[in-house]
């Protein structure tokens, strides 16, 4: 049985990893006329639409397991309504997300596909540096010799070798912004997840939520009245769908990942996602994989991996 779980748990984070791979392809084809507000309201829409029967067949389960066992009672409480005494906490992750949904899709529109998804995994730095900050985690002094050697190998990349940060694109610049509100947020959350006042299947499905209220309220305040017809243009609602279903079923993938195996094989199995993200670029979107890339993303791959081993220890 624990042999079956592992198996699922690998075939999850690789399908986790072909989703993000996937994602900026999306992102980048799609029609110009599709701003990237509009376009972070509309994903967002649907990954709540993914998630809301997620969503109840969770509270269905806990409902069961609370008449199966009602010593859980407690638990099962907090669990089911944990959201009411977080529910500030919960407005910040909305706020903190529309915006950081915007700016991932702006990015990837300002700079290639190979670039930004390398970028994005700037995700591991911020993740230790707030950890660090504000939940006292300890750092090893290899998790910071070799966040320096990741940021050396996108430097690389990036810049092809002339290691001129003053050419470091805008898109990139807004990338390494967008890792920092994501884990920012994500800091924030890992104790209420570990207090068990929230699942994450709840998490997500507020998230979006909230997202959808804030990006949707919102958007007419920047943009055209006339931009309501691109929501029902039956090309833009293709895009839409799709990559509110590859964002979606990438986190619904990821947290069935790690239902199975620990954080760390997960973390280390969708690490090669940039290399996805560089076949598709190459061949849909004519970019260059040159040189450059290729040792950028093998340095990039392999401080992950490092960074993530000592931490799983």
């Amino acid at each position: 049985m624990a042999k079956l779980n592992y198996i699922k748990g690998i075939l999850f984070g690789i399908g986790s990893a072909i989703l993000i791979g996937i994602q900026p392809i999306i992102v980048i084809s799609r029609p110009p006329e599709i701003d990237a507000y509009l376009f972070a309201t509309m994903t967002v829409f649907y990954e709540t639409i993914i998630f809301l029967p997620l969503f109840f067949l969770e509270r269905k389960r806990l409902n069961l397991t609370l008449k199966q066992d009602p010593s859980k009672l407690d638990e099962i409480n907090i669990l089911k309504n944990g959201w009411k005494k977080n529910k500030y906490f919960l407005i910040y992750i909305g706020i903190n997300f529309a915006i950081a949904q915007i700016l991932l899709y702006l990015a990837y529109q300002l700079s290639e596909a190979i670039n930004a998804s390398l970028a994005q995994k700037t995700t591991i730095i911020f993740g230790l540096l707030f950890g660090f900050l504000i939940n006292h985690e300890k750092i090893s002094l290899t998790q910071i010799i070799f966040s320096i050697i990741l940021l050396f190998g996108l430097t690389l990349t990036v810049t092809k070798g002339n290691f001129n940060i003053l050419e470091f694109n805008i898109g990139v610049l807004i990338m390494l912004l967008t890792a920092a509100i994501w884990m920012l947020a994500h800091t924030f959350t890992k104790p209420i997840l570990e207090r068990k006042e929230l699942t994450s299947i709840q998490l997500v499905f507020i998230r979006n939520l909230l997202n959808s209220i804030v990006l949707g309220s919102t958007y007419f305040i920047f943009f055209p009245i006339q931009n309501i017809w691109l929501i029902f243009d039956p090309i833009s609602q293709f895009y839409f769908i799709i990559m509110g279903f590859a964002y979606g079923f990438d986190l619904f993938f990821w947290y069935k990942a790690i239902s199975y195996i620990d954080v760390s094989t997960a973390t280390i199995i969708i690490s090669p996602s940039p290399i996805i993200t560089a076949l598709l670029a190459t061949l849909f979107l004519g970019e260059k994989f040159t040189i450059f890339h290729l040792f950028g993303t093998m340095i990039i791959i392999i401080s992950i991996l490092v960074i993530v081993k000592v931490k799983g220890k």
